[in-house]
């Protein structure tokens, strides 16, 4: 089954990892052997090879650099310059990727359509699809990058927030609402049909951002605070807001967010054998029941989103282990047609109604 992830931090293994996504997993393993900068070396679960195998044809890809307090482990810089720079870099990675056939993107629903008729000819040979998206606004030195970025580079979905104190809106682990050069940016967005990644927003900027926002909204990588309670985690008015507009959430396969007990760095598998892709159906149960319809389901995994194997389920080696997800959602009772919007219909008639 063809699968959409809506949210892929590529450019941020490629160039802060330093990972040729070409390799296979076997290859990139096998390089970080003895590496011990960052707990996921030797154990990343995605390399265009890997999505091939999971039949990723289409994902989200992001351009991350933020200078949010405090800190976090990736992706942060001292000043919004530098942050800005790391995006440029970013984006210059995946023209390279275009340029040696392993990636297209993707900018109108016409080029959805003619990629989609190639990938079902031939999915081996096919670039494989992507929609730029920015995770975290603190790289915009002022607005007018916002234009850039969409003009020059093809940017169509913007989440305000990542971690901490952002310098445009609050991340999940803080308290306040949007200030207002947050407000500025999101009618900015709004004018220029930027999509609305509302992850990571801490609630009540999450509200203030769907009120003043009027375009189309999604959720690429979130989970369930009714069965996760963590403030990262989606609560039930959430849920229905983002569905009653329309928009999709991306089920995220970080799996501290998937089951409730896991400490990051502290928790290993063992100590919990249920953190598997099960918990992470779980969730999907949740959002069909509350809703009663699987139409605002989706997948956006964010494996290797700045960690590895080591804090993916237990029963996922890679991320061509979707397929298995597919078969557990299938033993559940899920009909062939909510599978298809699951894994991918529910973001692409989201993007046709977007983009139409």
């Amino acid at each position: 089954m063809l699968i959409f992830d809506a949210h892929l931090d590529l450019s941020l293994n490629a160039l802060e990892y330093n990972r040729d996504l070409r390799l296979s997993i076997a290859e990139l393993r096998e390089s970080e052997k003895g590496m011990t900068d960052h707990a996921a070396r030797g154990g990343s679960t995605v390399s265009f090879p890997e999505m091939r195998k999971a039949n990723v044809g289409i994902c989200v890809a992001t351009l991350i650099g933020g200078c949010m307090k405090p800190a976090a482990s990736v992706a942060s810089w001292n000043s919004p310059p530098q942050a800005w720079a790391m995006t440029q870099g970013q984006m210059a990675w995946y023209r390279s990727m275009e340029d040696c056939g392993a990636m297209r993107q993707l900018l109108t629903w016409e080029d959805i359509e003619f990629h989609l008729t190639e990938w079902e000819k031939d999915p081996d040979n096919t670039p494989i699809g992507y929609i730029l998206s920015l995770e975290g606004t603190d790289s915009f030195r002022t607005l007018d990058d916002l234009d850039h970025a969409v003009e020059t580079h093809g940017l169509k979905a913007v989440g305000p927030a990542h971690y901490g104190k952002g310098r445009y809106a609050l991340g999940h682990d803080q308290e306040g609402p949007l200030s207002d050069a947050g407000k500025e940016l999101v009618r900015k967005m709004d004018e220029l049909g930027v999509i609305l990644d509302a992850t990571h927003l801490c609630d009540q900027t999450f509200w203030d951002a769907l009120e003043i926002y009027n375009g189309p909204v999604w959720a690429s990588h979130h989970n369930c605070r009714a069965l996760v309670d963590d403030p990262r985690q989606l609560n039930d008015d959430q849920i229905k807001a983002l569905a009653e507009r329309d928009g999709v959430i991306g089920v995220a396969f970080d799996i501290w967010m998937g089951v409730p007990g896991w400490i990051r760095g502290k928790t290993k598998h063992p100590d919990l054998p249920g953190a598997t892709m099960e918990s992470l159906a779980n969730h999907v149960d949740h959002v069909s029941q509350l809703l009663g319809t699987t139409r605002h389901t989706g997948i956006g995994t964010d494996l290797d989103g700045g960690f590895g194997k080591e804090q993916s389920p237990l029963d996922m080696d890679t991320i061509a282990d979707l397929q298995v997800f597919r078969e557990i959602l299938e033993k559940r009772g899920y009909s062939q047609a909510d599978l298809e919007g699951i894994f991918h219909k529910n973001y692409l008639d989201f993007l046709k109604r977007a983009w139409t």
